[in-house]
């Protein structure tokens, strides 16, 4: 079968997966590969023999040429056993290394020409010290690996030859099938073992590195493991005591909490997130409870609850008008977002600023917005906030870390879509902590809203479908980023008429149930609340009305507790000094006679309209003029301004040319302390200069404003509705405006229209024709502007 010797032999071959035979080892294997199979039976007819080589990758089905190692073992094939499956259990016995020297064209079986390799016999004292070496370090392999028996030791230390040893060795070790290979490929038995050396000593590293691995994560296992024992014993006591103390209890409530409530996706991972790490934490931890208060305010705020907005139109006016008298614009506005709201579904929430004095109800009449809407009411005062962190928050870093003042009030509210009123809007300030005016900003941005940002709850918030209302009683201190934002609604001050009705109908009864009165118990005429709105209050709103009403039901509960006949309490109009003392103010403060240099101006303060008593006195002297009465700087500009036209206009109006020169003119507004400017004094000043320098009388009936200018002509002033209130309310019968206003003259409420006759002008010669009592010749070439009612 053979060839000569030292030129090969033919050899069946027995391509080997994942597996590898030395000379000398006895092993079963399994072969169910049908060429594999022939190649067996091919050995056994002839002289037992056949050549196994491994194959370089174990998935190749049909190994080729390539495929296969050239290096085997030749074996003798002891026993054969065909399996039930089909498959052939083979006893094998390896014989002698063998090189494959060319493969044979065979279809049925593998068939080669290989040539046995012999190797030399390594004796000496060198190959005895490396046989102890190997043997030392295998010994230390079996005590790593635990794969490998002791028995095994005994065995291979019997073993004399030193290539037969490291052979036997090699095939006890989880090495790589390319490994095995290269000890089968060294021929030299000496380089063998060193190679083996090497390949042991890795093996050692790696097994010492993966003992020290597997300790560690046995330590950790068994920790993990204790806790979780320990952790379901306690759950299982608290169970059994009823108890839901510590930790556990504690998160284990707030996953319940988390799950009852319709939360968004992102906010559910946070609160889980937070339960976690709250749940570790010992029980002596100081940040568990800044957790557990995070997570409190996540489970209390409104992130999927709403109430349905009540869009009955005829409804909310009903309301409307049953809560507050008058305020017409605002009221519409408000059934005009109703209206929207039920045509588009869908509204971004408007964003309203009640502009106007103290006492008007601007407050009362956003919660009766809220009520007309079906809407939860929520309030916040802005008044005097000068830290941003009461707007957005502070970092919960911080200690007593709390969210701002708009999550608070969405908190309190409990509804994505309440009505929130930021009152005072106006009386915010800044300093070194930041400018709450700007973080603002996005809470009253309809464009950003809808992803409010709060330092402590870290997540965005949506406003969008929030109706902010916000107040101010002067739009001059609202920054003005702030005010673009926001739709002004002008709420001006109430006339007699309407502050009446509004005694009548909401203060008086308000205050007889306050005070425990029924409502037959009091009678107040309405001479007597008229007599009250005129000589006890000058307001603009109706707040210190409702203060003298509640004395008057004071007055009125004391008479009829200490009286025991009396149970009816009637207040006559000459009653009135009685109850509330001898009357505050003089009723039309309007001059009893003309005086000359003496005219009444109109001004608009943050509480309403006011009239404006100016004096001007002329004396001799070098020519100095002095101002007096705590004047700003535009009022200053003003009085000079009138100084120079009077100057210009003296020939005319029949003054000496040269009475700059010898004359001192001082010109005072009376109640000093208060600071007064504005350049609507204007025509007022060069009035009472011009009736001061000509002695003429002003009439005691004219109020007037408007800015004047060098020349003469008058410009237009703001808050004539307010001006107007005050002169009506101080009883004046004659206004004079100036002509650009003419168009507010619609905003005025028709009882004052009624009792004060306006007149517009234009220039100051018509003025001085309204409001000298004597009328110059040279001044009627004017002619008069005819007066409006």
């Amino acid at each position: 079968m053979g060839a000569k010797p030292g030129k090969g032999r033919r050899f069946p071959l027995l391509p080997l997966r994942g597996l590898l035979v030395y000379p000398s080892m006895v092993l079963h294997l399994d072969v169910g590969r049908e060429k594999s199979v022939r190649a067996l039976e091919k050995a056994m007819v002839e002289d037992n023999l056949i050549l196994l080589c491994s194959q370089s990758e174990v998935n190749i089905e049909e190994p080729g040429q390539e495929d296969i190692f050239r290096i085997g073992t030749v074996a003798n094939v002891r026993q054969m056993l065909k399996l039930p499956n089909g498959t052939i259990r083979v006893l094998v016995e390896g014989v002698e290394r063998a090189e494959i020297i060319h493969y044979t064209d065979n279809e049925e079986y593998h068939e080669v020409l290989a040539r046995e390799l012999h190797e030399e016999a390594a004796d000496g004292q060198e190959s005895d010290a490396l046989m102890r070496t190997v043997l030392n370090q295998f010994e230390h392999y079996i005590t790593l690996s635990k794969k490998v028996t002791p028995e095994t030791l005994a065995a291979v230390s019997d073993i004399e030859e030193p290539g037969r040893l490291a052979d036997v060795i090699t095939s006890h070790l989880a090495l790589k099938i390319k490994d095995k290979q290269e000890i089968l490929e060294t021929i030299d038995v000496r380089r063998r073992l060193e190679r083996l050396l090497d390949m042991l000593n890795n093996e050692r590293e790696v097994l010492e590195l993966e003992r020290k691995i597997n300790q560690r994560v046995k330590k950790q296992m068994e920790k993990t493991q204790k806790e979780y024992y320990l952790r379901e014993q306690m759950k299982a006591i608290q169970k059994e005591l009823g108890d839901k103390e510590g930790r556990a209890g504690e998160a284990e409530e707030l996953r319940e909490q988390a799950e009852e409530k319709n939360l968004p996706e992102k906010v559910k991972e946070k609160i889980d997130k937070e339960i976690d790490r709250l749940e570790k934490m010992p029980s002596s931890s100081a940040e568990g409870g800044v957790i557990r208060n995070y997570v409190d305010w996540l489970l209390g705020l409104p992130w999927n609850d709403w109430t349905e907005d009540d869009l009955d139109i005829a409804k909310a006016e009903q309301v409307l008008d049953a809560d507050h008298y008058g305020l017409e614009k605002p009221k519409e506005r408000v059934l005009e977002y109703l209206a929207v709201q039920k045509l588009v579904k869908k509204l971004k929430g408007p964003i309203l600023c009640l502009v106007g004095p103290p006492g008007v109800g601007k407050t009362s009449l956003a919660r009766s917005i809220a009520r007309s809407l079906g809407r939860k009411f929520v309030r916040i005062s802005l008044g005097g906030v000068r830290d941003e962190a009461e707007i957005r928050g502070h970092r919960r870093t911080y200690v007593g870390a709390m969210p701002g003042r708009i999550i608070q009030g969405m908190k309190t509210a409990g509804s994505l879509n309440p009505v929130f009123l930021l009152d005072e809007i106006d009386k915010m300030a800044s300093d070194f902590r930041g400018d709450p005016s700007a973080a603002l900003l996005e809470v009253l941005d309809p464009e950003q809203n809808n992803t409010f940002s709060d330092h402590f709850v870290e997540l965005p918030f949506d406003l969008s479908n929030v109706m902010f209302i916000t107040t101010a009683n002067a739009v001059h201190n609202i920054p003005r980023p702030l005010l673009d934002r926001m739709e002004m609604l002008y709420i001006p001050g109430y006339t007699e008429l309407e502050k009446l009705q509004i005694a009548e109908r909401y203060l008086l009864p308000k205050q007889k149930k306050n005070h425990g009165l029924e409502p037959e118990q009091l009678e107040v005429g309405e001479e007597a609340l008229l007599r009250v709105i005129r000589e006890y209050t000058r307001e603009s709103g109706v707040r210190g009305l409702e203060q003298q009403i509640a004395a008057l039901c004071r007055k009125a509960a004391k008479r009829i507790v200490s009286s025991e006949e009396e149970t009816v309490v009637r207040i006559a109009p000459e009653e009135v000094k009685d109850y509330l003392g001898s009357p505050k103010y003089r009723y039309g403060v309007a001059e009893l006679e003309d005086q000359i240099g003496t005219v009444t101006g109109l001004a608009w303060t943050e509480v309403g309209g006011d009239t404006l008593l100016i004096e001007v006195t002329v004396v001799p002297g070098s020519g100095k003029l002095t101002l007096t009465g705590q004047l700003g700087d535009v009022m200053k500009e003003s009085a000079q301004a009138a100084f120079s036209y009077t100057r210009s206009r003296a020939e005319e109006l029949g003054i000496p040319s040269d009475f700059y020169e010898k004359n001192d003119i001082h010109i005072h507004i009376p109640e000093g302390a208060i600071p007064k400017d504005g350049p609507s004094a204007g025509i007022t000043i060069a009035t009472a200069l011009i009736s001061a320098l000509t002695k003429r009388h002003v009439s005691k009936d004219v109020a007037m404003t408007g800015e004047i200018t060098l020349r003469g002509r008058v410009l237009p002033i703001g808050g004539l509705k307010e001006k107007s209130l005050a002169a009506h309310r101080a009883g004046y019968k004659k206004i004079l405006l100036p002509k650009d206003n003419e168009r507010d003259l619609k905003d005025i409420p028709d009882s004052v229209k009624h009792d004060v006759q306006f007149v517009p002008v234009s220039h100051m010669d018509q003025v001085l024709l309204h409001a000298l009592v004597e009328k110059s010749g040279l001044l009627g070439a004017e002619g008069q502007m005819p007066s409006l009612h």
